[in-house]
This record gives C-alpha cells, sequence and structure tokens, in this order.
C-alpha cells in the first residue's frame, strides 16, 4: 500500500519524469522489526540496495552496521556516520589496491572466498578479520544467486587455514541464500556446512566466531510472503540445533527486506496499442524499463505491484514495457498483468515495493533518458 506520505508529496510535487519516493518512517520501522525478530544478530544493512545518504545517515543513527561492496560504498557509510568497525567490505571480488584503501579507512573486516583473494589481503590489510563465504543453492528465492560467489565447504576450511597461516584473523563463515528467499527453512542447509566448517577448523586449532547470515529476507511483491519473525524463529532454532553449546555470534545483511517496501516509483503510461486485430494483448508502454531501474523483472523474476488511478475499470491482459529502442526493454510478456482497459497515454501508474535495486540499477543515460531520480520523504 502507497503511504499517504508518499502520496502526499507525489500529488504536491506531480514530477514529469519517472521517481522513486521513499518513506523513511517505513525505513525505520523496518529496521526495527529487524532487532525485534533476530535480537541475537548484528545488521549489517547491505548498502546496494538503495544508497541513499539520508537512509544510511538514518539507519547509521539506529544504530546499524554498513555490508559495503565497493570503496566506494564505504565512503557512503562513513559519510552517513557509521564507523569503520561497524563495516564489512562483504565483496569476495576486490583490486588489492581498494583492499588497501579500505584498510587505510579503518575496515577490518573482509569477505575471501578463494585462496588468491586471502593472499591480496594478506598483503594490503594485515592483521584483518576475514570470514569465507560458503555456495549455496538458492532454492526458494526468486532473485536466485549463481556459483560466481563462494566456494565449497571443504575449500572453505584450506581457505581460513591459509589466512590464519599468513597471519589474518580467520573469525567465520557467510552464505546468502538467496535474493527474495520465501522459504525460512533455506537457511539449514548452508547452517549445517558452516557447523562442519567450525568443527573442521576447530580440530585444527582454529577456533572460528561468526556466522554471517547475508541476506535473502523478502519483502512483498505480488505474493504474499512469511513474517520476519518466522524467519527469525527459524533460523535461530537451526543455529541451537546444528552448533549445540557453542553458539556463534551471528551477522545479517537485510538490504531488500530493509527497504524494498519503502519506495514506489511513479511512471506515466506512454503508449497503448495492438500488435494485430486477433492478438488479444494490449501492449502497455511506460517511461520506464529495464534500463531505467527495473532490471530485476528480467525472466520476469520480481513481480512488482502495479497501481492506476483507473484500477476500478474492468481489466484486460496486458504486456508491459518500457520505452526505450531495445527490444531486451519488455518487463511482463510471458505472464501478462491485467491492466485497466480504460488505460491512454499520460495516466500515472504506481510500481510498488521499488525501494531495493532500481535506483542503483538504473543506466546513466542510455537512450538519453536520464537516471532515476529519488526523493525521500
Amino acid at each position: 500500500m502507497i503511504s499517504p506520505r508518499i502520496r502526499g508529496f507525489l500529488a504536491d510535487r506531480r514530477p514529469d519524469e519517472p521517481c522513486l519516493v521513499i518513506d523513511l518512517d517505513r525505513v525505520r520501522r523496518n529496521y526495527d522489526a529487524f532487532r525485534r525478530a533476530m535480537p541475537e544478530s548484528a545488521v549489517y544493512y547491505a548498502v546496494k540496495a538503495n544508497p541513499h545518504p539520508e537512509i544510511l545517515r538514518l539507519l547509521a543513527t539506529a544504530g546499524s552496521s554498513f555490508d559495503c561492496a565497493s570503496v566506494a560504498e564505504i565512503g557512503m557509510a562513513l559519510d552517513a556516520g557509521a564507523t569503520p568497525d561497524r563495516i564489512s567490505y562483504g565483496n569476495t571480488i576486490k583490486k588489492e589496491r581498494d583492499i588497501g584503501r579500505a584498510h587505510e579507512l579503518g575496515v577490518r573486516l573482509f569477505a575471501v572466498d578463494c585462496a588468491a583473494e586471502v593472499d591480496k589481503i594478506a598483503r594490503a590489510a594485515p592483521g584483518a578479520k576475514v570470514f569465507c563465504r560458503v555456495l549455496t543453492s538458492g532454492e526458494g528465492a526468486e532473485w536466485p544467486l549463481s556459483r560466481k560467489f563462494g566456494c565449497d565447504p571443504d575449500v572453505a576450511v584450506e581457505v581460513l587455514e591459509r589466512a590464519c597461516r599468513l597471519g589474518l584473523d580467520p573469525v567465520g563463515v557467510s552464505f546468502h541464500v538467496g535474493s527474495q528467499q520465501t522459504r525460512t527453512g533455506a537457511w539449514d542447509e548452508a547452517l549445517a556446512a558452516s557447523a562442519g566448517i567450525f568443527r573442521e577448523l576447530d580440530q585444527r586449532g582454529i577456533r572460528l566466531s561468526m556466522v554471517n547470515l547475508g541476506g535473502g529476507f523478502p519483502t512483498r511483491y505480488l505474493s504474499q510472503v512469511p513474517e520476519l519473525d518466522h524467519y527469525g524463529q527459524a533460523i535461530y532454532a537451526a543455529v541451537r540445533r546444528l552448533f549445540g553449546n557453542r553458539i556463534p555470534d551471528t551477522v545479517i545483511e537485510p538490504g531488500r527486506g530493509m527497504v524494498g517496501d519503502c519506495g514506489v516509483i511513479r511512471a506515466e503510461v506512454v503508449l497503448v496499442s495492438q500488435k494485430s486485430a486477433e492478438d488479444p494483448l494490449r501492449w502497455v508502454y511506460l517511461d520506464i524499463g529495464k534500463f531505467g531501474g527495473l532490471a530485476e523483472t528480467m525472466d520476469e523474476a520480481i513481480r512488482y505491484s502495479i497501481l492506476t488511478d483507473r484500477d476500478s475499470d474492468a481489466k484486460v491482459p496486458c504486456v508491459v514495457a518500457g520505452p526505450t529502442c531495445d527490444s531486451a526493454d519488455v518487463l511482463y510478456e510471458k505472464t501478462p498483468y491485467h491492466l485497466p482497459e480504460t488505460l491512454v497515454p499520460g495516466d500515472e501508474v504506481f510500481i510498488e515495493g521499488t525501494g531495493a535495486y532500481t535506483s542503483t540499477y538504473a543506466s546513466v543515460a542510455f537512450n538519453g533518458f536520464e537516471p532515476l531520480r529519488t526523493y525521500v520523504v
């Protein structure tokens, strides 16, 4: 549901171009919800989800730590008021000079998933803490993560032992069960693998202390998702079952779950057409598409809720597409959307749940369209 604050802003400003509007009050409510649902875990907000300065300042003031994917994001977190000890350089793919720069800025916690990355950190950030990311299946996630990140558990053991030999501090393991994860039990398998890594390294004289549970916590799009406290209950039950009396420190990295439902994109219908007299499908072209911030509609993985002021009228199946001269810029065709039959060019549309992974996915100027503007209220 579009918050009254966002509706009021859009009614007052009526911007001409597509824009994302973020409700900061809802961001704060979501942060508080994570603290209640998972009180034993440190919150490291995934900056990549939405790095707007006011979001970062709000979360820094509230006490959040930050998961950063680059030196630029580290700078954003520091500018927002975070101290270096509240920052994790969570990208497993880093240039050695960027590792060194992060170390100069005071960051001491780094992600790895192979021996070569350990070697770079040992040279550029001597004595730093490292955690190794392990692979997961991603089953149940609407936006699964590929094998690009992480390693098998047996490799993780060797990576962390190497880190110890090179003078680093191997503190634990991490994983990510896939973005928009709809299964509360999706963490079980990865936690079992993590517990095995803990035991193996303990036998080698290396005592780990931390499990980074990653992100994956969903926001609501067209379908209902489990409540946040159900995730917390399932995850903590698995931790207690698998680690016994040796409960590790845990970290969560919410991104989509923190800001996804806090944003609405206001867009406009540019054209409504049909391809032939026999084709029952209408094509509704918007002034925003894949290249304007809706990249997660790729393969129709993320299905946003689209509202209009004509939703009480009769609806017909429609293909939804963007405005650019690229045939890939089609949002929903395999599963058409039912939109008002009365839609005409110039009508406003409101795309809900777009607070995460939209503004940062927008191209700089593809076809001359400016990047998606963001406003906060």
